[in-house]
């Protein structure tokens, strides 16, 4: 008989869970008898397998215990619940990021090294859709989200911005690139689940133009259209809406650092 657990209204594991998160860095324990037949690294991989093939929903321990051959309850004595389970699956994912560490070369200017975390947080978002489903308010402590806070707060500090605008400037960008991030592994998830991409989707609503669309309703809309702003596929207008954004945001942290600079000293 299976036993699930998943929905039992426990209070989460907190400590179980960041030493989970950090047992790179416990002490490893003296191994006795039998090695054991699975590892959290295997759990948390054949969980990452099953959301990226299924979605996250899929992701049961039931679901995950089967990939990996074994019994549900086995799983419970290497991570508590699904809910643990998650949270090392999205720490596990922010770790493919690689961001630049304290000690490493970065590229170019502060700017270009915004660019690196928003590019490779997009990837991460690509290769796993599933990831826009979790909680950005309430994350996961482990090495993969304290590495991304710690390079955009680095950026940031770099600047010569008072403490609380570094911090303010980092979740600012953080926010948006998650954001929009979120928005682009939506499209993915839905052409990969409905085998139609979404130019096919607007071309099959073409006749709502002619049949509804109101141009005295809409006129700012129409001339955007006209004058060729809607001309791009659909996945090439969310990259340069992306990008002109996370530009500007960048440019209004420049003008900031700029007057802060001009300054004298005591104003």
């Amino acid at each position: 008989m299976t036993v699930e657990r998943e929905d039992d209204g426990r209070e989460p594991d907190v400590a179980r869970t960041l030493a989970l998160l950090w047992r790179e860095r416990s002490a490893p324990t003296p191994a006795r008898g039998r090695r054991p037949t699975l590892t959290v690294e295997r759990i948390v991989a054949a969980a990452i397998a099953v959301a990226d093939a299924d979605g996250l929903a899929a992701a049961s321990m039931h679901r995950v215990a089967k990939e990996l051959g074994a019994g549900t309850m086995t799983l419970y004595t290497y991570v508590p619940g699904k809910t643990e389970l998650l949270d090392l699956m999205v720490d596990d994912v922010l770790r493919e990021r690689q961001l630049p560490g304290p000690h490493d070369a970065r590229p170019g200017d502060w700017r270009a090294q915004v660019k690196v975390y928003a590019d490779r947080t997009r990837d991460i978002y690509r290769r796993h859709p599933w990831l826009r489903e979790t909680s950005r308010a309430r994350p996961a402590l482990g090495p993969g989200q304290l590495a991304g806070q710690e390079y955009l707060l680095s950026i940031m500090d770099s600047l010569g911005l008072p403490a609380r605008e570094v911090a303010a400037a980092a979740n600012c960008v953080a926010g948006y690139v998650a954001a929009n991030a979120a928005v682009e592994a939506e499209s993915v998830y839905l052409e990969r689940t409905t085998g139609q991409s979404n130019d096919s989707w607007w071309g099959q609503r073409s006749s709502f133009w002619d049949t509804y669309f109101d141009v005295e309703s809409h006129p700012a809309m129409n001339r955007t259209w006209l004058d060729g702003g809607f001309d791009r596929p659909t996945a090439e207008q969310a990259s340069d809406a992306s990008e002109f954004g996370l530009d500007r945001l960048l440019d209004g942290i420049a003008d900031r650092v700029s007057r802060l600079r001009g300054k004298a000293p005591g104003q």
